[in-house]
């Protein structure tokens, strides 16, 4: 059974940037495709940003497109989702979810086997 966990949540003033990070415990993350969705309080559960294992092609929601940046350290088989130009509209819970093989659906979240307890970001104005 593969772990994920987050780091790199915390509280910032809008405007502001944050790196979060996934790395998976006793296993490389570079055959999987990875992706990152967030809950905000009494909100759905929506995709934020997916990467793909093998030619490492990106996607994000609409939210996030130009803020944030979904890439791999393949050295250190960590995933992260750099964090630009922060909202408070941005403050959710951020999970990352893994899947060994080929998304068909990025932004879905039923397509990935393996999920993280989440890191909590918060912005404030």
């Amino acid at each position: 059974q593969m772990h994920l966990v987050e780091s790199g949540g915390g509280a910032v003033q809008a405007g502001n940037s944050l790196r979060l990070s996934c790395v998976a415990s006793g296993r490389t993350l570079t055959t999987y495709t990875v992706c990152w969705f967030r809950q905000a309080p009494g909100k759905e559960r929506e995709f934020v940003a997916a990467i793909r294992r093998t030619e490492a092609t990106t996607y994000y929601g609409d939210f996030a497109k130009g803020r944030f940046t979904i890439y791999r350290d393949n050295a250190k088989s960590t995933v992260f989702l750099q964090m630009n130009s922060l909202q408070p509209n941005d403050t959710a819970v951020y999970y990352c979810g893994a899947y060994l093989g080929w998304v068909g659906t990025v932004g879905q979240r039923k397509e990935y086997t393996y999920w993280g307890q989440g890191t909590e970001v918060t912005v404030s104005v």
